[in-house]
């Protein structure tokens, strides 16, 4: 066999590559970096400008990956904020929950009702429900709101009890199925201790919703039976500034005497409520909680036959808005 002097020369200087047809073939050895070399040193390759052209396509994909990544984290913080400065016993219906105080008594009509003196409020009967708010000026309120549905019918009673009518105010929603409803509330307390009335035919939610429905609020919260002579007791952490409340029953009656606790026996707030049946008109109520040590203690006052289902849950926190809670000196 031949070989020409001119291809053992190249052989001999060039032992680790063939050029043949523009491909270049490599020893093992030396893949790598003649491939590195390749890509970076050649000006109009075939291989790298496809490898160019892939990844400018990854790099177009990989905003979406990248936009999509801001959403994840925005939810997860919706979700913290939801638990902080949460306004509602459901965490999963974000945002839904009552007009404040404040705004109600701005927009409504309210009376004053002297101590022993009785004023009434009637209304449509297109009317669903009816919010009902009592306050006095820091003084104690002691009050009857009942429910009066034709001649010498009282459905609904309750029977309210503040230390401070100013600093924790009565605040319920009635429920005003049928016709011939009025609502009559009776200062029971003596002369020198008016109390301010307001009722509120427009139970508006913060959406702008006219007909709200609070028990909506609450739906996918299971709550808790209380037997007949049996008692409850929910303690709640002092960045709760209002808990809402909801009593139910399977359509029977219901007694039920509602106490909010701040320390041992130290009632700030009692409601004897009767509602003559626990599913058409449930109990709905919002009770302020400042400070400090609040319990809420439920005591069904019916016997054992009258069983009912407890929801309490927090309503309001009071965290600022750097998520920490805000701290009050005692009055």
């Amino acid at each position: 066999m031949k070989f020409s002097s001119k291809l053992l020369v190249i052989a001999a200087f060039q032992p680790a590559a063939w050029m043949a047809n523009g491909f270049v073939v490599t020893s093992p050895a030396f893949k790598s970096s003649a491939l590195h070399s390749t890509i970076y040193r050649d000006p109009n390759p075939s291989f790298p400008q496809n490898a160019y052209q892939q990844s400018q396509e990854y790099q177009q994909s990989t905003p979406t990956y990248q936009q999509s990544t801001p959403n994840f984290q925005q939810a997860s913080v919706v979700v913290n904020d939801n638990n902080q400065s949460w306004k509602v016993g459901n965490s999963q219906q974000k945002g839904k929950a009552m007009l404040s105080k404040e705004e109600i008594w701005a927009k409504a009509n309210s009376i004053v009702v002297q101590g022993g003196s009785l004023r009434t409020c009637s209304f449509d009967e297109s009317v669903e429900r009816v919010q009902v708010i009592l306050k006095s000026e820091g003084r104690p309120l002691n009050s009857s709101v009942e429910l009066w549905q034709g001649p010498d019918n009282t459905p609904q009673k309750i029977k309210i009890f503040l230390e401070d009518g100013g600093m924790r105010q009565f605040r319920t929603v009635l429920e005003t199925p049928r016709s011939s409803n009025a609502v009559c509330v009776k200062n029971t307390a003596q002369m020198e201790f008016p109390l301010n009335a307001l009722v509120d035919s427009d139970v508006e939610d913060e959406y702008g919703n006219f007909n709200a429905n609070p028990r909506e609020f609450m739906n996918g919260i299971k709550g808790k039976i209380v037997q007949g002579g049996a008692v409850n007791t929910t303690p709640f952490a002092p960045a709760v500034s209002a808990v809402q409340i909801l009593l139910k029953t399977d359509g029977r009656p219901m007694n039920v005497r509602i106490e909010l606790l701040q320390g041992p026996n130290n009632n700030k707030q009692v409601m004897e409520v009767y509602i003559e049946d626990g599913a058409e008109r449930p109990f709905y109520a919002i009770v302020d909680t400042p400070g400090s040590g609040n319990v809420v203690r439920i005591v069904n006052t019916s016997t054992l036959e009258y069983p009912l289902n407890a929801v309490v849950e927090a309503y309001e926190m009071n965290y600022n808005d750097n998520g920490r809670y805000d701290m009050n000196w005692s009055e």
